[in-house]
């Protein structure tokens, strides 16, 4: 008589492996197939050693259970055991098929990959593993991590750290070799902060930074206008950017969601006349030169082009039309980096209509540009009945040499380079 279904997965999760592993015994006698038995009994091997029972048993299992990605993980450990180095790297790659977040196997996989001699790609297992199982809140210190696998577990973390840093640095390395290390000092410190290796230290506690803090850089919500010799020229070009920007409102075509998603616009906007609406015409976005909008408004393209926009490939600048529903409300938030400034030409503002950057509040006036860092809280509204219009773009921080603007738009990029990688991993 065999034991009931769920007895074996109670002992066996108890630590009573032997029972366990007997009761399955007896079940696989008149269920040969039951794919739970078998994978008890292959662990139950594994324990011992015993490489080839184990592969037996997980080779029946994964012909009956093509999509159970634990049986290929306990496959691809079995040949480890066994010393079959290529089909173990196979069946973790199979396991990982089937379930992409599985960050244990993901773990694994990126040692064995280690063993194989294959660091590179063993660095984007354990980069993908970590975040993976962080995002779920393990393996963020020793309480969070089971005994036996911390030492795998800080071996990633050693290798992702020294990986990382080794390749975002050589993005910057060039131009160091060019211009001497003091001329990218700075920017270095803002590598090791971004690399929690030293610790930010801001001048002002208002500017928080949510993705790269750089040292060394004066603060103030709305900085004078006197540091910007654009200023004047793109104001006298208000009346031919308006002129652009009312052709287009009546359009559809070009305009799209500044939030991308319902949940973002949920959590960062709210309406006092009905459902808030923030959306734009963007000539620029995630650094993308959106060319239908640019040759709709060729004269705020051209006043564009001869502003120092805070140009990294992917990821800036940010320009639109940015167009505020009647009572929309843009809830307080902070930008990611001080390295660039954020900059309003207001073209339609009704009354009621305002920013606050810190503590300092903000009325817009038409043609009339000002200039923030948005690193520093802030939010925006319109209060009143009608629509509000104002071009919004990125600027970089005139306190920046141009040697640190280039190093930074390297650094940036490559950051964004190893996300992407970390991704596809």
């Amino acid at each position: 008589m065999s034991a009931p279904r769920g007895q074996p997965l109670q002992l066996f999760r108890s630590g009573n492996v032997l029972a366990a592993e007997q009761a399955c015994m007896l079940r696989l006698e008149t269920h040969p197939d039951d794919v739970e038995a078998l994978k008890v009994v292959a662990v139950a091997a594994l324990r011992r050693g015993d490489a080839v029972r184990a592969i037996v048993k997980l080779t029946h299992a994964a012909r009956v259970d093509p999509g159970d990605a634990i049986v290929r993980y306990h496959l691809a450990r079995a040949h480890e055991l066994a010393g079959n180095v290529i089909a173990a790297l196979a069946w973790y790659d199979t396991a990982l098929a089937l379930a992409p977040d599985f960050h244990l196997a993901r773990l694994n996989y990126g040692a064995a990959l280690d063993r194989a001699g294959e660091g590179e790609r063993a660095l984007w297992q354990w980069a993908r593993a970590l975040r993976d199982a962080q995002s779920r809140q393990r393996w963020l210190d020793a309480a969070t991590t089971p005994s036996g696998l911390r030492p795998l577990v800080e071996r990633a973390v050693q290798a992702v750290r020294s990986g990382r840093r080794a390749m975002l640095a050589q993005a910057i390395a060039p131009l160091e070799a060019r211009h001497g290390r003091a001329a990218l000092e700075r920017v270095q410190r803002a590598l090791r902060i971004y690399l929690q290796e030293e610790r930010a230290l801001p001048v002002d506690g208002a500017q928080q930074p949510t993705f790269l803090a750089f040292p060394g850089l004066p603060t103030a919500p709305i900085p004078e206008r006197a540091l910007f010799d654009w200023i004047e020229s793109l104001e006298a070009q208000y009346a031919a950017i308006r002129s652009e920007l009312e052709a287009l409102l009546p359009q559809g075509a070009g305009r799209e969601r500044v939030f991308d998603s319902e949940a973002l616009e949920r959590d960062n906007l709210r309406g006092s006349r009905g459902a808030p609406s923030w959306n734009g015409y963007y000539l620029h976005r995630h650094g993308e030169r959106r060319e239908d909008n640019c040759a709709r408004c060729p004269a705020t393209a051209r006043a564009l082009d001869a502003l120092p926009l805070a140009r990294v490939p992917g990821h800036g600048p940010e320009v639109l039309f940015s167009v505020f529903a009647p009572g929309t409300h843009l809830l307080p938030h902070r930008g990611v980096t001080n390295t660039r400034l954020v900059a309003h030409l207001p073209l339609i503002v009704p009354p009621d209509c305002a920013l606050r950057v810190g503590r300092e509040l903000h009325v817009w006036r038409e043609g009339e540009v000002v200039v923030f860092d948005d690193t520093c809280e802030h939010e925006a509204w319109n209060r009143s009945r009608d629509t509000r219009v104002v071009l919004i773009f990125d600027v970089w921080n005139p306190h920046l040499t141009e040697v640190e603007r280039l190093a930074l738009a390297d650094l940036v990029g490559a950051i964004g380079e190893f996300r992407r990688t970390l991704e596809a991993a």
